[in-house]
């Protein structure tokens, strides 16, 4: 259902093919990983592609319980909850900023210096919003996991301290979305994403993305009929449908930025899915210099 399980990997080749658009991730879970390589990745993709590298960081796991235990280094027991601590280091690393007393602080030599990524805090969670206004991050909230969202990105704001990162708050507001050429044809590739987000729920594993066939006769069985999830929002429908639903979400965010999250099972429906929303909202795929505010995001 991702678009890469690997974001580092793809944005150097969409950066490569493109000469303005921003390109990040979305996100690499820093659970993971170690601060010290994702700032090493991510220091060198900035210094390929200056000022056109988000970095997104994120808390949660990101998958299953199965494959969160397989990419641990250390198997003999779960990993400990210190995101805080690593989001300082990785931060530390970044910025030059580790104190002289800091036990890694001579050991990052960051090789796309002085260039580096722009980081943004990922969630859907008070807490997120809080690390990300303290810390004076912009901040992605998942509406696509909590879409009753909008007062924690007002918390954010309230929490916010402006730093050399920010001065001011700033949002992005990342939903699902999929758009077609009828109403009817949209509401059909998306039971592609509803059986999968059904099946997600009702038994906490991630499937390959069902056909509209399969997942048609899986939504008419009875296990089918449950709900996708509480509070999980999808836009779905013609231009017109989704531009509006579109606009309501950012304007109910106060966002500044809009991710889209699209999932169905015809690579060929996604993409124009993307290209009807793109002239939806007024975006000439045509002419780049126009999208220096967009965003390609992979997820892992």
């Amino acid at each position: 259902m991702l678009a890469s399980p690997s974001p580092e990997a793809l944005i150097g080749p969409i950066a490569a093919l493109t000469s303005t658009m921003r390109v990040g991730s979305g996100g690499v879970m820093l659970p993971h990983y170690s601060p010290l390589k994702v700032a090493e990745t991510f220091s060198m993709l900035s210094g390929l592609f200056p000022g056109r590298i988000d970095l997104g960081i994120g808390r949660a796991a990101g998958t299953d319980p199965l494959a969160t235990f397989a990419l641990q280094r250390d198997r003999r027991e779960s990993q400990p909850d210190d995101f805080p601590q690593q989001l300082a280091e990785l931060l530390g690393y970044l910025e030059d900023s580790l104190p002289a007393d800091h036990p890694f602080a001579h050991v990052a030599k960051l090789p796309g210096k002085p260039e580096a990524p722009e980081v943004w805090l990922l969630g859907s969670s008070a807490q997120s919003a809080v690390w990300a206004g303290e810390l004076g991050l912009p901040y992605v909230f998942a509406d696509f996991i909590n879409s009753e969202g909008a007062h924690l990105a007002e918390l954010y704001r309230e929490r916010f301290t402006p730093s050399g990162r920010l001065s001011e708050p700033r949002v992005m507001v990342a939903t699902w979305a999929l758009c077609a050429d009828t109403q009817r044809e949209a509401e059909s590739l998306a039971t592609s994403s509803r059986m999968a987000l059904s099946l997600l729920r009702t038994t906490g594993k991630l499937i390959r993305v069902p056909t509209i066939e399969t997942a048609t006769r899986f939504l008419e069985e009875p296990a089918g009929s449950l709900p996708i999830a509480r509070r999980r929002r999808m836009t779905v429908g013609t231009q017109e449908v989704v531009r509006d639903g579109l606009n309501a979400i950012v304007s109910q965010y106060g966002a500044a930025e809009l991710m889209i999250v699209t999932i169905t099972h015809s690579h060929d429906a996604r993409k124009h899915s993307y290209e009807l929303i793109a002239d939806a909202l007024g975006i000439n795929p045509q002419a780049e210099s126009r999208m220096r505010g967009a965003r390609i995001a992979s997820r892992t």
